[in-house]
């Protein structure tokens, strides 16, 4: 069995190549079971979290009977951000689809950080304006400068700015997109930075608003990758009334996703106008951006099929 660090994901993977390898997937499905989410409460500070997410290849549509079988195992610790430790924290197993044999132990936090950085820009391929130049990144932790390179790849970004609560944190993401090759700088009004920019990322574990919809210009794409849970929330109600919606699974955003399950519940939103999933949006089934004057907004929170997909490249890389 394979042990797949950090640095051999990184080795592994180009934005380019993982934004196509989760097209491809969503195109041609698997089977992923609804994940486990199970709270685990600590007598001092905030609950952690628990995720196990499996998916295998459908095999009923390989002659062969040959694929795989994988299962992440998460936490997600809100509190490790004062200790300045990841707050997920994760492996990924892969298995052979026949017989079971494990296959590779892959960092599942690196793993997650490319597929939902690329899954967020497969979306963007489909949702943001063609000439999309400027790109605010919300929240500065690990995945912050994946959606950075990300975006950039799939759109002419010249420009990215990044908000953080913590101002030197916004900093120390700058600096190394800047040691990157990219035009980065700190942003310290939100509000005026939503209004700016073509392409608005966030990634924070927020439970109020941070992307508030009377600020956003029209063609703006919104891309909200945090608010995991039903409780939490990314957007504000008029930033979903005034965008055509868009999910990467209908299954899991509306039992999980709090910028939809609030928006819902508050008559923002009915689950009927959601326009497509990624799925959809991959078959040509559901139509993408219709116009320059269109807001779009993209709703994740994470597939186990994406996790499949980024894990099966890296260990045919890695085995190759």
């Amino acid at each position: 069995m394979l042990n797949i660090s950090t640095a051999d994901v990184d080795q592994s993977l180009t934005y380019e190549g993982l934004v196509e390898t989760l097209r491809d997937a969503f195109r041609q499905g698997a089977i992923q079971p609804v994940r486990h989410h199970h709270t685990i409460e600590h007598p001092q500070g905030a609950d952690s979290t628990l995720l196990l997410m499996p998916a295998w290849t459908d095999f009923s549509k390989s002659a062969s009977g040959k694929g795989y079988i994988g299962v992440k195992i998460v936490t997600v610790s809100p509190d490790n951000n004062a200790i300045n430790k990841p707050a997920v924290m994760g492996l990924y197993l892969l298995l052979d689809g026949k017989t079971g044999e494990p296959m590779a132990l892959i960092d599942g936090q690196r793993l997650t950080t490319w597929r939902t950085a690329c899954a967020s820009a497969l979306a963007a391929s489909y949702l943001a304006r063609e000439d999309a130049s400027k790109l605010l990144v919300i929240g500065a932790g690990a995945l912050s400068p994946f959606l950075a390179h990300a975006h950039s790849a799939v759109r002419p970004i010249d420009e990215i700015r990044i908000w953080n609560r913590t101002r030197s944190r916004a900093e120390n993401v700058v600096e190394s997109l800047k040691a990157d090759g990219l035009n980065a700088s700190v942003a310290d009004n939100i509000d005026e930075a939503v209004g700016w920019a073509d392409i608005v990322s966030s990634a924070t574990i927020s439970d109020a608003p941070l992307v508030k919809g009377k600020f956003l210009k029209p063609g703006t794409h919104v891309d909200l990758v945090g608010a995991f849970t039903p409780d939490l929330r990314e957007s504000d109600d008029e930033a979903v009334a005034r965008a055509r919606v868009y999910v990467d699974t209908r299954a899991g955003a509306t039992k999980e996703a709090g910028d939809i399950v609030l928006a819902i519940a508050s008559g923002a939103l009915t689950a009927d106008a959601i326009v497509g999933d990624l799925f959809e949006l991959t078959r040509g089934e559901a139509s993408g951006r219709q116009s320059a004057e269109d807001i779009t907004l993209f709703k994740s929170v994470g597939a186990a099929l994406e996790d499949l997909a980024a894990g099966i490249a890296v260990y045919e890389a890695r085995k190759a």
